[in-house]
């Protein structure tokens, strides 16, 4: 039996091929807005997606389908508890980019505690070329060494993180959920990590409890240095309440690889005002040659081991 497979946005996978080991029929769409996608995987028996919607509607509407395959560790994009109900398997990838992520936050990490924007402004801006001695010395820097890392999130990309800091000497600690009655082994109290740490990395998924964990008042009682770091989801961070507390000094600096919405269409208040002490990279930490080919290799893995009878990372 020849199986049908529809690409709800391909544009978001470019340079790697689709094999699969059992006979099938491709069909490709760049992008799919959410309104296009219940018509689109009609009558197909597997849908891949990256970050194409795909509704409980269109599940309904296709109960044919058989697998909806993730090229993504999130799924939020996908009624998964519609899927489940109508009998639907849910896969995603997993740990795919453990080490992109982590190294990504961890540069934006560095190139803050060290101001490597001011300092690459202040050069542009000739600064340096006017100094009355050898070196041009503005924006305070700071060293990694015996400086405190608060991660949000114990998983993979958290635990990965964790190691570099380490290396280069950091205390480092897990906070606990915002809200959580009790601390668990091993975490500190999310108002003990907030207050305490030079740096906060949040690498947790965005849920109805994670949305705007820090916000205002977590930022008043961070420390006036603090570096606040999101490679996680946009939500989880007040942006307005971000600008102001960078444009204020009420922290020291912030970067940022993920936004509210995305792409920003409509724009965004962290990409508004050119602040010195503010970086934002265009949702890339994940994105590496290497964790590029991990996730699809694990992707089509997915779907492979699905038809054989031997499912994996089922959500």
């Amino acid at each position: 039996m020849t199986l049908k497979i529809v690409v709800l946005d391909r544009d978001t996978l470019p340079g790697h091929k689709f094999a699969f080991d059992f006979p099938h029929g491709l069909t490709c769409y760049g992008t799919s807005r959410p309104e296009e996608a219940s018509e689109r995987i009609r009558g197909a028996d597997i849908v891949i997606t990256n970050k194409a919607v795909v509704s409980a509607e269109a599940v309904a509407e296709n109960p044919q389908l058989k697998l909806i395959a993730v090229a993504a560790t999130g799924v939020n994009n996908v009624a998964v508890e519609a899927a489940k109900k109508a009998g639907v398997a849910v896969c995603n990838v997993r740990s795919y980019g453990n080490e992109s992520v982590a190294e990504h936050a961890f540069m934006l990490m560095i190139a803050l505690m060290r101001n490597l924007p001011a300092y690459q402004r202040d050069v542009a801006a000739g600064a340096w070329q006017k100094s009355p001695f050898f070196c041009h010395y503005g924006a305070p820097m700071r060293d990694l060494n015996g400086k405190t890392l608060a991660i949000f999130g114990r998983g993979n990309i958290g635990r990965t993180l964790a190691g570099y800091a380490r290396a280069f000497h950091m205390n480092v600690i897990f906070g606990e959920h915002k809200h959580a009655e009790t601390v668990r082994d091993g975490y500190v109290s999310f108002d003990k990590a907030v207050q305490t740490a030079d740096v906060i990395s949040l690498h947790c998924p965005l849920t109805e409890q994670t949305a705007d964990m820090i916000g205002a008042a977590e930022f008043a009682r961070m420390k006036p240095e603090a570096i606040l770091i999101n490679c996680g989801r946009g939500g989880l961070v007040n942006e307005p309440a971000l600008i102001t507390a960078l444009q204020n000094g009420t922290i020291g600096g912030a970067g940022f690889d993920v936004l509210t919405q995305e792409p920003p269409v409509n724009g965004n208040p962290l990409l508004s005002y050119g602040l010195p002490n503010l970086i934002v990279t265009p949702h890339t930490a994940w994105a590496s040659r290497e964790a590029f080919d991990n996730l699809f290799n694990i992707l089509l893995d997915n779907v492979n081991r699905f038809i054989a009878g031997k499912p994996q990372n089922l959500v």
